[in-house]
């Protein structure tokens, strides 16, 4: 079971792109990469510190960690900032919306699913970390966009 959710998390949200503009991918790559790699490293630090752990050793940490990082989070980031760069308000307050579903009710439901165990790490540490994810990437899309 836990790896048919981790295929339609990787792989719905992909479907999904083919409404996006070609434009937007490409002017919001960059920091829906740089979000992923923001995630990627909190993701590598759950090891050592026991955040959370896996079922079945470092191979199905892999694919739980890639199949959010490269499903939803990606395609995710490239959505809201399709719909609300330039609009901080709409942003910060669709970015509180998507933290507190994945946090509470979310991270509830792949607990029970058996995706992960939160060990040293509780939903409001999950909501606290992309919320200051959400500020980093805003304020580098800000960045790039000044560098254009």
């Amino acid at each position: 079971m836990p790896n048919i959710i981790r295929i339609i998390q990787l792989v719905l949200p992909w479907i999904s792109i083919v409404f996006l503009p070609r434009k937007t991918i490409k002017h919001y790559l960059p920091v829906a990469m740089f979000a992923s790699l923001l995630v990627t490293g909190m993701c590598l630090l759950a090891v050592p510190y026991k955040w959370w752990i896996v079922k079945g050793g470092w191979k199905n940490k892999i694919l739980n960690d890639g199949s959010f990082i490269f499903g939803p989070f990606f395609v995710g980031t490239l959505w809201i900032f399709h719909f609300t760069f330039g609009n901080i308000k709409r942003y910060f307050m669709i970015n509180l919306l998507m933290d507190s579903l994945f946090s509470f009710p979310l991270s509830f439901l792949f607990q029970k699913l058996k995706l992960f165990k939160l060990v040293n790490f509780r939903p409001k540490h999950i909501f606290f970390s992309f919320i200051s994810f959400s500020v980093i990437i805003y304020g580098y899309e800000l960045l790039i966009k000044r560098i254009r």
